[in-house]
């Protein structure tokens, strides 16, 4: 409190921090309150904030052309791809072979993290909600099978799925903070990964053991007889699926590589082309559609139909995307994200906590993961210069704002109520094993993210 009292009476509060203040205030009253479309909110924010922070009108709704345009010019395109590459691999029945390989784990440890390794890889390509549906009917074979509730497997995949949809590129997630911020995408899948792996056995099997021993996991065990489980299609191998998924992050990784320790020639060049998240996700595209695409006219028919449901939703994300481009454009211009910046070093917080609390509040107050990280990046991107920061620690700053949009999931976000109607639980039960779930997920990152900064330094 006494430091805030002397951050006011020194003046830090300035005009454009209480425009900025006021306008997202204003957002959140928008989407919570009103349950305004996030776009139409986003974008009225960031040109009412633009104007009471003493912008011109002109001046304004340049920023506003320039931030939309600028962010969606490289997050448009790989948000696109990378919906059409799910859609490939979910017709051709590709999670159907991961879930093949982990139904023969035998001991029910071992069969757990397998299940949340398989809900990490399988978010990668795929949509959470889309993955989820797939592999229910595997979660419920395993849980008959092992007399167990489906929540026994379901709720590491669940970890598996939430981690990956938010941590590794090319989801759009990652991605889209990462391009706010000038984080390279190489780098974020590496650190992403290795906090990914930790955050998942501590949130998803170890979390599940625990609740398990304390007869806290509900839901009734399947009735293997019941199950309809011959009804899917003949999937591809383990092999052929890993390396399909694998593939395009494999690309980007090794041109990360070779920018980073290799001197500039010809094939360093080549492997910059080739590793590029345009180019790495065209090839994933076509490789996968020779690959395990379609065979028949029927087919083609069929798996055309598919793409075009898979790009319906990234609409949304796209245009939601846009605008809170253009919400930390407008931040920029006016000046505020230097004031925010020192408002935040005289509150004595550390970037890395400020941009995770930044995210998580997002999240709490209006549900969605997609808005809670272009609202936090878009803050975080104009308070910093990526400039003052290593490569690495752009990527650890990355995570910890995935890590604060990932948090308590609660009944404000849809993925709490997929969850809830696929497992068949009440809104308490939910909450006492989804939500605080992705709060373990969600802190557990934190604290990785807080050990590796320093050292990226």
């Amino acid at each position: 409190m006494i430091a805030m009292a002397a951050i006011i009476g020194s003046g830090f509060l300035s005009k454009t921090v209480l425009a900025t203040i006021f306008g997202i205030c204003l957002l959140l009253l928008l989407i919570i309150r009103f349950k305004t479309n996030a776009f139409i909110s986003l974008l009225a924010v960031a040109i009412l904030t633009g104007l009471l922070a003493g912008l011109a009108p002109e001046t304004v709704f340049n920023s506003v052309k320039n931030g939309m345009g600028g962010t969606l010019g490289f997050i448009a395109p790989v948000i696109g791809l990378g919906a059409i590459f799910g859609a490939i691999l979910e017709r051709s029945n590709v999670l159907g072979a991961l879930a093949d390989k982990v139904i023969k784990v035998k001991a029910e440890g071992s069969k757990t993290m397998a299940t949340g390794v398989m809900g990490l890889v399988a978010a990668t390509p795929v949509f959470f909600d889309v993955a989820l549906i797939v592999l229910m009917p595997l979660i419920n074979k395993m849980a008959a099978t092992a007399k167990k509730v489906p929540l026994f497997f379901g709720l590491p995949l669940c970890a598996g799925l939430a981690i990956g949809h938010a941590f590794i590129p090319p989801t759009p997630g990652p991605i889209l903070i990462a391009n706010e911020i000038g984080a390279s995408i190489g780098d974020v899948i590496l650190i992403g990964a290795g906090v990914s792996l930790v955050t998942l056995i501590v949130s998803g099997p170890l979390f599940t053991t625990w609740l398990d021993r304390r007869n806290r996991l509900p839901g009734t065990i399947p009735n293997l007889s019941n199950l309809d489980l011959e009804s899917q299609e003949k999937s591809v191998s383990f092999s052929a699926a890993l390396l399909l998924i694998l593939f395009p992050i494999v690309l980007i990784l090794v041109a990360n590589v070779t920018k980073e320790f290799f001197t500039p020639n010809g094939f360093t060049e080549a492997l910059q082309i080739i590793g590029h998240p345009f180019t790495a996700l065209i090839l994933a595209c076509l490789v996968s559609w020779l690959w395990v695409g379609p065979k028949t006219d029927e087919d083609r028919k069929t798996f055309s139909n598919a793409i075009a449901r898979s790009l319906e939703p990234t609409a949304l994300i796209i245009l939601v995307t846009g605008a809170g481009g253009a919400f930390k454009q407008v931040l920029t211009d006016t000046g505020a994200g230097n004031d925010l910046s020192t408002l935040v070093q005289g509150l004595g917080l550390s970037i890395i906590l400020t941009a995770f609390v930044l995210a998580l509040l997002f999240r709490l107050l209006q549900g969605s993961a997609t808005v809670a990280m272009v609202t936090a990046a878009g803050l975080v991107a104009a308070m910093i210069s990526p400039a003052d920061f290593t490569s690495w620690q752009l990527a650890v700053l990355t995570i910890a704002i995935a890590a604060g949009a990932s948090g308590f999931s609660h009944v404000n976000d849809s993925g709490f109520w997929l969850v809830n109607r696929l497992f068949d639980l009440t809104e308490k039960e939910t909450l006492q094993t989804w939500t605080l779930m992705t709060g373990i997920l969600s802190i557990t990152a934190l604290l990785l993210c807080l050990i590796i900064y320093p050292l990226a330094g």
